[in-house]
């Protein structure tokens, strides 16, 4: 394999696809990136995968003509290559891999060498025989990601809480996240036309690697098969496992009967939780928000470092004085992913869960909810 290309646009499809390059592997082709010349000859293929989580990039470049000693398909190691192109400027670089494997880079100021692996060894990608295909914009799908990824659980005992659930159909298209602590229930416009519904779950690194290809103007196409999902995104394509659970029934988590109403500029609480949080304990990060009907009073204690802090906001509250507990990193990550000026806290007592949306249009179809702690005022 001979080609010559931009080390820019190169590095720059490298750094698409090392996402899914494994930080250590026991198999150490995994650890490489897969180029291969496409079947007109007009691109280089970019492959990389973890065995869960694969990405594919398309590059052209100029091929020189092809020998019968030279492979047209070679595994190079990824980290050493990367680190290779981001130390060079932006010029022409000439990539060459022998029938040995051996890989040389030739550029105007000097070559480099490596050692690759053959290609053939490298594990095959899954192919996704789409029963159902669907398509969006990047800004749909890159919002619906960064709104709900957030929420998404770390526990491996439960995991199909450990990635985004997605319930699409002719009508609707619901994107869930939850960890137990809060829940995100966002609705957008469907994104299929057929009328059978789909649901699956993606696993959150995959949508997090999704994200970071989308461009808000390019258009998304996500094809889904019995296992797997693949986002396809201009010369880019995501595939990843599906998670094979049942997702939990969200919506017997959300309560319909919260008729405390508190209404609150979104920035002033958010500044606030994130000032008064950093003298929160340690352990549990509780803050106390005490409720009257024009003002709120944020408050933290941590005991062990005799340190405290309060701070009071105005706000609009239409029921008795109250007292409830959040965890603020927690009320933090949920109050920075509201798009409004103001939220709407809909809340029942101390102990149940509360609702967070925005107290206007902007986006009526987003819910968020957020189960407090124990305060010992109430235990």
């Amino acid at each position: 394999m001979k080609f010559s290309a931009s080390s820019a646009d190169l590095l720059d499809a490298l750094n698409t696809v090392k996402g899914a390059v494994p930080s250590k592997s026991t198999l150490p082709i995994l650890e490489c990136i897969l180029f291969e010349q496409s079947e007109d000859g007009s691109a280089l293929l970019l492959s990389a995968t973890d065995l869960e989580i694969s990405i594919v990039r398309r590059v052209p470049v100029q091929f020189a003509s092809n020998g019968t000693t030279t492979p047209t398909r070679v595994a190079v190691p990824a980290k050493r290559l990367i680190d290779t192109l981001r130390a060079l400027p932006d010029l022409p670089i000439s990539f060459t891999a022998d029938g040995d494997f051996e890989i040389q880079l030739e550029t105007d100021q000097g070559h480099y060498k490596m050692v690759g692996h053959d290609g053939d060894d490298f594990p095959d990608l899954p192919e996704v025989d789409a029963a159902h295909t669907l398509s969006a914009e990047g800004a749909l799908i890159s919002d619906a990601i960064n709104k709900t990824s957030f929420a998404v659980s770390k526990d491996a005992l439960r995991p199909a809480m450990m990635g985004i659930y997605f319930q699409l159909d002719a009508e609707n298209s619901r994107i869930v996240a939850t960890d137990g602590h809060r829940l995100v229930k966002l609705d957008r416009p469907a994104l299929q036309t057929d009328s059978e519904e789909v649901s699956f779950i993606v696993p959150e690194k995959a949508t997090k690697l999704v994200s970071r290809i989308l461009d808000d103007d390019a258009l998304c196409t996500i094809g889904v098969s019995d296992g797997h999902v693949s986002f396809t995104i201009d010369d880019a394509r995501v595939i990843a496992r599906l998670i094979d659970e049942t997702y939990p029934n969200y919506n017997a988590v959300i309560p319909d009967e919260n008729d405390r109403h508190l209404v609150v500029n979104r920035e002033a609480l958010l500044n606030a939780v994130k000032r008064v949080g950093l003298y929160s304990s340690s352990m549990t990060n509780q803050i106390r928000l005490a409720l009257s009907e024009s003002e709120m009073t944020v408050s933290a204690e941590d005991i062990e470092r005799s340190s405290e802090a309060e701070e009071v906001i105005r706000c609009e509250y239409d029921s008795e004085s109250m007292e409830i507990g959040f965890n603020s990193e927690y009320l933090t990550e949920v109050l920075g992913n509201v798009d409004s000026e103001e939220v709407l806290f809909r809340l029942s007592s101390p102990n149940r869960a509360g609702i967070v949306v925005p107290n206007n249009t902007d986006d009526p179809d987003i819910l968020m909810l957020i189960m407090p702690v124990m305060l010992n005022t109430y235990a």
